[in-house]
Order: structure tokens, then sequence, then C-alpha cells
């Protein structure tokens, strides 16, 4: 299997979840031709409730594409935009690690002693390295066009899914209310491993889905979709393991069940669908292995890899409520706090009405209530087993919520189920109330979209006011830690020059020293010939710095220039040269 295969193969999944549901959307049940493509490709159950899998084309499928037809275009428009991340030079030497390791013939082994990157699965890295030599951009721009079009297609498998389950309406809130949430869509440019990884596997939960409503005789089209995607989940990071728990739960939650039956019906349909799905499997692991080598080079290699990640801790430091940890000292509820903090409102009240409405079914419910609740359920799984686990288990963290990024497309699902549902439930009771709902939620997304406008292109700084927004959380929980304020830090600190030197459009001769609380290469992308990076922060020109985690005040100097967002400081440019002056003075 080589890799332009596999890159090949994930791209026609994503699309594929758009091509499943235009089929359906675009052709009347009724149409004898085109009954493969109808309401039966997503089960044998009856889901005749439009807002439960109802799949005919209407006003929210509309809304829904010129949706997407936006957030494409915002992804071409801006991916150059965001800074390159602190972990993107090791990721992208990783990728041509791989691709040597197999041009040489196996014999070029250096990624196996490359830090500790050989962990990692390196297919978004490998895909970047090819991409790299067709289009006439520079690798970091072709890195964050990919990851930003990845992105999209995430948001594109929480729509199906939504849709696939509450019916249009459900799916377009879903998709609206996480393409509205700053920690996905601020991610989606430089969070070159976190975005690709959410998105398969959310991916996988669609058809995983759709394999679960054939069981036990799934179509082999549903085995094969759930097999690439998870195998492009795994070729990234090991926690793509997951989804081998939410194949389990599902085949439990579609096993026949009777009060005082025989328990026999049941076990052959686990063995059947068992059976059926393993291909799946087969086809993730040998994806994972292309896209990983070091999983290959032994059956346990993987689970190695997840007990290393979840009892080797690295000296990295966090910060959560205002108090600094070591990522292995982090409480129990570090994720699920920054989940709380970092997510929309719409999307927490709408994935808490979801899962009330699963929990509390109406008395005298449609037919597919139970269907409905089942599929909730897998959801929530989805959403919530991660997070749980990190809690039992005492998981490091580390900045925030990235790591965990890939539990926020489940959860705007259920809220897209639960905003849909509360509001036809309004609609029953009272037509009145149910407008003013759905005015509600068109003004609590239509303000979530203004502020990721004004943090633009620092969308990831978003906060909700649980805890008081982006000043609420200033210096007491993780922002900028990427330090996308480079390009804008640098570009004030030349025109500080421009004006203090006197030499407007002339450049001088000399070079000024700066220390960067960053990467080196995220500096030296953007900087001129005047500037010149320098570990030597003591006899530095200048400083710059992000407010995260107060590393501003790491040293002194005199602010030039300080990068704002919402009021709320998240960066500065401190001149140090009269300091210099003053200690050579002193030193003479």
């Amino acid at each position: 299997m080589t890799f332009a295969s596999v890159a090949g193969a994930k791209a026609l999944a994503l699309l594929s979840i758009f091509y499943r549901e235009a089929e359906i959307r675009f052709r009347r049940r009724s149409t004898a031709l085109l009954a493969p493509f109808d309401r039966h490709d997503f089960g044998h159950h009856d889901f005749g409730h439009q807002d439960f899998g109802h799949q005919d084309f209407d006003r929210h499928d509309l809304a829904a594409a010129v949706l997407f037809g936006t957030l494409v275009t915002l992804v071409v428009l801006t991916f150059r935009d965001y800074a390159i991340s602190n972990d993107e030079e090791v990721q992208q030497r990783y990728g041509e690690l791989i691709v040597a390791y197999y041009a040489s013939g196996f014999t070029d082994q250096a990624l196996f002693h490359f830090r500790d990157l050989y962990l990692y699965g390196g297919l978004f890295d490998v895909v970047a390295v090819g991409l790299e030599k067709i289009l006439p951009l520079d690798i970091y721009a072709v890195r964050h066009l990919l990851s930003g079009l990845i992105g999209v297609g995430g948001i594109g498998a929480v729509w199906a899914t939504a849709r696939a389950i509450g019916g249009p309406r459900a799916g377009l809130f879903a998709a609206a209310a996480l393409a509205a949430c700053g920690i996905w869509y601020g991610a989606m440019f430089a969070h070159t491993k976190d975005i690709p990884f959410a998105a398969a596997m959310m991916g996988a939960l669609y058809f995983l889905l759709c394999l679960g409503r054939e069981l036990p005789r799934p179509r082999w089209r549903s085995v094969l979709l759930f097999g690439v995607l998870s195998g492009c989940a795994l070729g990234i990071r090991v926690l793509g393991v997951f989804v081998i728990c939410y194949a389990g739960f599902v085949i439990l939650f579609y096993a026949p069940t009777e009060r005082g039956g025989s328990w026999r019906p049941a076990l052959g349909f686990i063995v059947r669908s068992a059976v059926a799905a393993a291909p799946a499997f087969v086809i993730a692991y040998a994806i994972m292995i292309a896209a990983w080598p070091w999983a290959g080079l032994a059956p346990l290699n993987p689970l190695q890899a997840l007990d290393i990640f979840n009892h080797v801790h690295y000296p990295i430091k966090t910060i959560l409520d205002g108090r600094i940890y070591q990522m292995g000292d982090v409480p129990r509820w570090y994720v699920p706090a920054y989940v709380g903090i970092k997510l929309t409102l719409p999307l927490l009240i709408g994935a808490v009405l979801a899962l009330l409405r699963a929990a509390f079914p109406r008395r005298a419910g449609p037919d597919n209530a139970d269907a409905w609740r089942r599929e909730t359920a897998l959801v929530a799984v989805a959403a919530c087993l991660p997070l749980v686990s990190a809690v039992v288990a005492h998981a490091p963290g580390d900045t925030g919520m990235r790591h965990f990024l890939f539990t926020v497309p489940p959860i705007a699902v259920l809220a897209g189920l639960g905003l849909s549902g509360t509001l036809r439930r309004l609609d029953q009771v009272q037509p009145l109330a149910g407008a003013a709902g759905l005015a509600i939620v068109l003004l609590a997304l239509g303000w979530n979209a203004t502020t990721l406008y004004r943090l633009h292109p620092d969308e990831y700084l978003f906060f909700n006011p649980l805890v008081g927004g982006l000043e609420g959380a200033s210096r007491r929980y993780a922002t900028d830690y990427w330090v996308n304020i480079m390009p804008e830090a640098v570009e004030d600190l030349e025109h500080y020059l421009d004006r203090s030197d006197r030499i407007a459009g002339k450049r001088p001769t000399r070079h000024y020293l700066v220390a960067v609380c960053g990467e080196r290469l995220s500096f030296e992308k953007v900087a001129d010939a005047r500037l010149e990076w320098t570990r030597d922060w003591d006899h530095a020109d200048f400083f710059i710095a992000p407010t995260h985690m107060n590393c501003d005040r790491a040293l002194n100097g005199r602010i030039i220039s300080t990068v704002e967002r919402l009021g709320v400081p998240i960066g500065v440019v401190k001149d140090r040269r009269a300091l210099l002056g003053q200690t050579l003075a002193h030193n003479s």
C-alpha cells in the first residue's frame, strides 16, 4: 500500500460523506431506480419522522451547502494568516524521514531515532510532503491549507452524522455550532496533528453508525469506509484505538434483547456482526502500519505507545485556574475543565439537552424513538468515553484540551440533536415559543461567529462566558501556546525600527538580536534581514513573547507594541537596548 493510495483513500472517504448524503437528498424515495440510495441505505429501521433521518432535501440543506462553501472560501483566503506552530518543524521532518524510509527500501531507519516522533503516526505529514512537490507553496503553507480543508471535512462529517440521526435541521445546527467554535476553527490551520485526527475519528464514527444500522450483514461500502477512516485516525495518533471500543458498543447496542427470552439470538447476532465487521479492522491495521512504520515492527507496539503516553511525563508545564503544573501533576479534572470553558454555550447546552432527551424519553414518543436513543447513546460514548478515561487514568495534561479535540465533533453532533429536538418540542407546545427559541439559537451562533471574526487569526483563544471570556482566562488558563502572535509581533517590530531609525524605505546594515518566547523557525519565517534570532536572552536587543503563562514577564524592557484581541493583551514586543546600555556602563 503506497502513501498516495492512503492519502487518496482518506480524501475519498471524507468526500463520500457528502456524496452519500447528496445522493439521498436529491432523489425522491419513491424512485425505484435509486432504491440503493434511499433511506434503506442507512439501515433497516423506519426513519419516517422528519427530524430523525428524513432524507428529502429542504432549506436546511441549502443553508448547509452555503455554510460549507463559505468555510472552504475562508480557508483558501486565510490559511496564510497563521503562524508556524511549535511542533510543525519536527512533524514535517518526521514525514520526510518516513518517506526516506520507504524510498531507501527500509534501510534508512533514522525515523526510529528521531526524538519521540516514532510513537506517532505520520499520515498527515507524509501527505504534506507529497503535496509540497505539487503545489507552488511553502511547505508550512501547504500544511495549513491541507489541515484547514480537513477541518472543514470534519465539520462535514458532523453534519452528515447529525443529519442521519436527527434530520436536516439537526445537521445544520451541528455544523454551524462546530464552525463557530473557536477551539475547532482556530485550530484547523496550525494543529496539524490534532485536527486531521479528530476529522478522521468523526468520519469513522459516521460510517460506524451506517454499519450499525445494517448489522448483522453490513454492506461492504460501510465496512470499507469505516476501516479506511479508522486506519487514517490510527495512522496519526494511537488514540484511534477508541474506534475499537465504539465498534463494540455499536454491536451491543444493536443486539436483539427480549425480556425473559433466550440469550442465544443475541449471542449469534454479536458473533455474526463481529465477523462481518472484522475486515474493517484489517484495513485499518494495514493503513496504520503504512503511515506509522514503528507500529508495524511488533504487534504490541501501538499499545506500548499508549502506555508510554500515559505514564512517561515530559518536563512540560501547563496552567489551570492560575496555578502552574507539571503536565504529570495536573488534577484529574484538568481536561473536562478546559472542555467546559473552551466550548461555546450552544455546544454545551445543546449536548446536555440531547443527553437529557435520550435519558428521559417521552412516554408516547414516535416509533423510532428507541433507534434515536440508541444512536444518540453511541455519539455520547464517542464524546464522553475519552474524557472519562482521562479522568480515571489521571492522564497527563498539556496545553488545555488540545489532545482531546477529537471529542469536540461528537459533542457538536449531540448539540445539533439537542437544539433541534428542543425547538421541535417548543413548536408543538407553542409555535411562538419555538420561534423565540430559534431566534435565541441563531443569535448565539451569530455572536460566536462575530467573536471569532474579532479574534482572527487567533480564534483558538476563544473562552466562553463561564470563565469570563478571554479577559477572564488571560494569565489563568492556556492561551496562545502556539505563539500565533509571531507574524503580527514581528511586523510591529519592523515598523517600529522603520520609524525610530528614520530609514523609511531603506534598510540599515545593522542587525538586531531578538529573543523569542517561541520557536526559532516561526520567527525566522517572517522576520526581515535586520532581525536575528538569538538564544542569548541576556544580550537581546528586543524580546517577543505571548502573555501565555506570563512568558512576557521573563525579560524586562520597554513595551513598544502590544498584540491585543478583544481588548486583552495576548503578546508584547519589548525594546531592551536601554537596559543593555545601562549594563555595559555599569560593567565599565
